[in-house]
């Protein structure tokens, strides 16, 4: 008979899955430092350029990506903490559960970072702080972070996972 551990199930199974959180570690703590550092020396507005296409930044987001919703009265920031913590929650269980997979499991464990990075801005501030800047021709992206970075190159090794071949389980 198998080993449970070996299903994927049980603590040795947990454990396994849960390996990936190193991962969600390091691109949280990077979050939480880069943001700290942009504090700490700017004032909000403030740009510094560094190169022709990309300057930092520090602007404060209420809203989501893009600045969705950034100009509604407040109930956004509850919102998006619930979505925040809620993704986490999801993410952790997909972890725990999945094997075989480690580009799904990277992929989960970047947006994992990013979401609780973001979720900590929005409890302890109100709005997520932003501070990377590309621009061209006077044109500028909306700024971003490292959180916002994991979640966006997470999700798009998602659906590159989602659009390989992968192998059924024989029963």
């Amino acid at each position: 008979m198998p080993d449970a551990r070996d299903q994927g199930s049980g603590i040795g199974g947990q454990r396994r899955g849960l390996t990936w959180l190193w991962l969600a570690a390091l691109v949280l703590a990077l979050d939480q430092i880069t943001k700290f550092a942009v504090i700490q020396t700017m004032a909000l507005h403030d740009a510094i350029p560094v190169t022709g296409f990309f300057n930092l930044v520090r602007a404060h987001n209420t809203g989501a990506a893009f600045s969705l919703l950034a100009d509604q009265p407040g109930w956004q920031r509850l919102f998006f903490l619930a979505v925040g913590l809620i993704a986490s929650a999801v993410i952790l269980h997909l972890l725990r559960k999945t094997r075989g997979r480690p580009l799904f499991c990277f992929a989960l464990a970047l947006i994992l970072g990013g979401a609780i990075g973001n979720v900590i801005d929005r409890a302890a501030y109100g709005y997520v702080v932003d501070f990377l800047d590309f621009h061209l021709a006077g044109w500028h992206w909306p700024a971003f972070n490292v959180a916002d970075s994991g979640i966006t190159v997470g999700a798009a090794l998602l659906i590159w996972d989602s659009l390989r071949k992968h192998e059924q389980p024989q029963r």
